[in-house]
């Protein structure tokens, strides 16, 4: 049973790449964020777990710009494994620690494209977990997901929780990811819970969804709903290109720790200067709980054939880059985003405004 330790979330500054050699900057700073936070949160606990958000490697220029889909991935996303996480196996075996980040990386059975890929370290450097990130931020992110390639997809891993909700089973917990976006849908997380996930990786989220409260509403339901500990730290500020001159404060702070009760247990609000988020990780606390508790532990009591139900209907459309590279902004906007409301309005789900329910 691990003893209970402490998670570390760093909050880098983070500059856009032009090119995957620009990485190396970001990564010089992570390594002197990963030491000082390190050092300074492991003056009660020891520190077993470090998480870089989203974006820490890369930052977002392939969204923020629009940038064509094949050139960003031949000349930034990364390989994983790659000499990226050489440099990240390297800081975990400095420290002695599991490290958790991310990176747009391409995949060999995918020429021209790139995932957005949540992955774990073991204090040994050596890669123990890759996801692919399942809900993209739709309007602007240019990564490929698994249900845009459905049914290669398939043929390549089968259908299974481990195929797309995969959980790296550890000496300090079931390790899993979910990614921004991906905990704002619901059943992204329980497909991690029901495959067994214990401590969650949840970053990055943007202002001014971060100071509306979403990611904080959202992280801390998606502990509570599934009874797993989320580490959820944002970046800080993002100077847009590597030589840009001024950085902007993209993503509003709100950094945090959450237990398997939805309780914040580490918080860090302010997001205007790299730091760092730490909070304890009891595996054994939350073992007990799922195992002992009559009502809060939700899980063991989902009536899965009602819920079954709701999802009879496909909404969103799989194998949509199955033949092409994903759409600019304008062309997602007018293909999918219109056409996915045009969808729910016609089943009648949803009601235009102006118009009555007589008028249906």
């Amino acid at each position: 049973m691990p003893e209970p330790y402490v998670a570390v979330g760093l909050i880098p500054t983070v500059r856009g790449i032009r090119t995957r050699a620009d990485i190396g900057r970001n990564l010089d700073h992570i390594a002197q964020l990963f030491r000082a936070a390190s050092w300074l949160s492991s003056l009660d606990l020891p520190v077993r777990l470090v998480a870089i958000p989203e974006g820490g490697l890369q930052a977002f220029n392939d969204e923020v710009l629009d940038l064509d889909h094949v050139s960003y991935a031949r000349e930034c996303a990364i390989d994983i494994p790659g000499p990226e996480t050489d440099f990240l196996g390297d800081l975990a075996r400095t420290y002695g620690t599991f490290v958790m980040a991310q990176a747009k990386a391409r995949h060999e059975a995918f020429p021209d494209r790139f995932f957005n890929v949540g992955f774990a370290l073991d204090p040994q450097g050596e890669i123990v977990l890759k996801h692919y990130k399942l809900s993209t931020l739709y309007p602007v992110e240019h990564s490929v997901t698994p249900h845009d390639v459905w049914d290669r997809w398939v043929e390549l891993y089968g259908l299974s929780l481990d195929a797309l909700f995969p959980v790296a089973d550890t000496e300090i917990g079931r390790l899993a990811v979910l990614m921004a976006n991906e905990g704002s849908y619901p059943e992204n997380a329980r497909g991690l819970a029901l495959n067994g996930a214990e401590v969650v990786y949840r970053a990055s989220y943007p202002h001014p969804h971060t100071g509306n409260e979403f990611f904080e509403i959202q992280s801390r339901a998606r502990a509570l709903d599934n009874n797993f500990y989320v580490v959820a730290p944002n970046l800080a500020t993002y100077y847009l290109h590597a030589d840009a001159p001024d950085p902007i404060d993209t993503f509003g702070g709100r950094s945090m720790v959450i237990d398997y009760k939805g309780r914040v247990v580490g918080q860090h609000l302010y997001g205007a200067g790299s730091s760092y988020v730490a909070g304890t990780i009891d595996i054994g606390a939350l073992r007990h709980f799922r195992t002992h508790a009559q009502w809060d532990n939700w899980a063991k009591d989902l009536r899965t054939e009602l819920y079954q139900l709701i999802y009879q209907q496909p909404i969103y459309p799989k194998n949509l880059y199955a033949e092409r590279a994903p759409f600019t902004h304008a062309e997602f906007r007018e293909r999918v985003t219109e056409r996915q409301i045009e969808l729910m309005v016609e089943r009648g789900v949803w009601v235009e405004p102006g118009k009555e329910i007589d008028d249906l």
